[in-house]
């Protein structure tokens, strides 16, 4: 789609179409697109199909705005899923940003959580055809008079009058001018604009934070700065690095409860011991940040395996930030032993985890043929730098989970 074919959807007839396919069975689009040129131009249509499909993407990050609001492929996959940003934005309006330049904004998904929680954004792109898009959304969510979208260069963007400053780089290859592209980029240097360029923004202001990829070594995250994983419903999603408040910080948030495990000085790892009764798998989140020591203290526990990042303990203590599991085997790693053990036991399903392990949980699914009316957890890892079976359930309690 470019900038032409978008434009025609903002007219009152692109409106109607586009409208009249809110609920439209993409595995019909080729009768569908046949039925609806006979009354339309043929790009017309073709711009509506395709962003009745992305609408349709787009709900599970968005919700119901998804059907008000507009895409391009690569903005509904790069978008701050609507809790995260809401989030991020409640934290911004808690320390006092009232004014804020949203630099590298895409489709404008962290801008207008910002503009809802009262903030007054300047969001800022180098694409035009991501840039009308964010103007569209700004102007059918009702938040054009907070949100001003500027097409430019952010390094061409003076931020010396806002409070706050927020940079989400594009991380993938091939981008040409926008936020478009594929292939992750690990390198932070190889972002666009640069890390160092983003941090050096940030300084500029009382307050920023900076999206990163959950992948980035601590040893990148500068001095000055506070560094946050954040997790929904269990998978991580983004690193944000913040400045103007708690430098040296590490934290984890837990979304949709929006549960924070932080600290100023992270503890040292713990020791490895034996498999107690039970098992505790930290959150995605608390892995990434560092903070797995944190939760083997809070639950008075140790590793079971000074690699791997499972808590153990002989007692079950609540925790947030990891799913407990009751054990009751531990066994060298062994396929005919697993398998016969599960037959013996009438397991039909087995949620198999892995972390230390080279083996494929879906092909040892396969080689196991379970049958019965049972269930298990199997984890694949090393105890004590061998080979290991741990077979459980999770714990029943949702006292122990919150």
């Amino acid at each position: 789609m470019d900038l032409d074919a978008f434009s025609s959807l903002l007219t009152p007839a692109g409106q109607a179409l586009l409208g009249s396919l809110r609920d439209y069975d993409p595995a019909r689009e080729l009768a569908e697109a046949t039925r609806l040129r006979r009354e339309h131009p043929a790009e017309l249509v073709s711009a509506a199909l395709g962003q009745a499909r992305l609408r349709q993407r787009a709900e599970a990050k968005f919700g119901a705005d998804a059907y008000r609001m507009y895409f391009t492929p690569d903005g509904v996959e790069q978008a701050t899923r609507t809790e995260v940003a809401e989030y991020r934005a409640e934290r911004f309006k808690a320390l006092g940003v009232r004014r804020l330049a949203d630099l590298c904004c895409g489709i404008g998904g962290d801008a207008i959580a910002l503009a809802r929680a009262g903030v007054e954004v300047l969001a800022v792109d180098r694409d035009p055809l991501t840039c009308a898009v964010a103007r569209a959304n700004a102007q059918s969510l009702g938040l054009a008079r907070l949100i001003e979208v500027r097409c430019a260069d952010v390094a061409e963007v003076a931020t010396s009058g806002y409070d706050a400053v927020f940079v989400d780089p594009a991380r993938r290859g091939g981008r040409s001018g926008g936020r478009s592209g594929s292939g992750r980029i690990f390198d932070p240097e190889a972002y666009s604009p640069t890390l160092s360029w983003a941090i050096g923004a940030a300084r500029e202001v009382p307050v920023a934070a900076l999206k990163v990829a959950p992948g980035i070594p601590h040893e990148a995250v500068p001095d000055d700065a506070g560094a946050e994983w954040i997790s929904y419903r269990g998978d991580v999603k983004e690193a944000v690095l913040w400045f103007g408040k708690d430098p040296g910080s590490v934290s984890a948030t837990l979304l949709p409860a929006t549960t924070t495990l932080w600290t100023g000085t992270p503890l040292p790892d713990p020791p490895a011991g034996p498999v107690g009764r039970y098992l505790y798998e930290p959150d995605g989140a608390v892995i990434r940040a560092h903070l797995v020591a944190e939760v083997a203290e809070q639950v008075g526990g140790r590793l079971i395996d000074e690699t791997i990042a499972y808590v153990t303990a002989d007692e079950l203590r609540p925790t947030p930030y990891a799913t407990a599991y009751e054990i009751t085997d531990v066994l060298p790693f062994g396929l005919k032993r697993l398998k016969a053990l599960l037959r013996q036991r009438g397991v039909g399903v087995a949620v198999i985890k892995k972390r230390g392990s080279a083996i494929e949980p879906e092909e040892l699914r396969k080689k196991l043929r379970l049958e019965g009316p049972h269930s298990v957890t199997v984890f694949l890892t090393r105890v004590a730098g061998a080979p290991s079976m741990l077979l459980g359930r999770p714990v029943k309690d949702p006292a122990s989970q919150t």
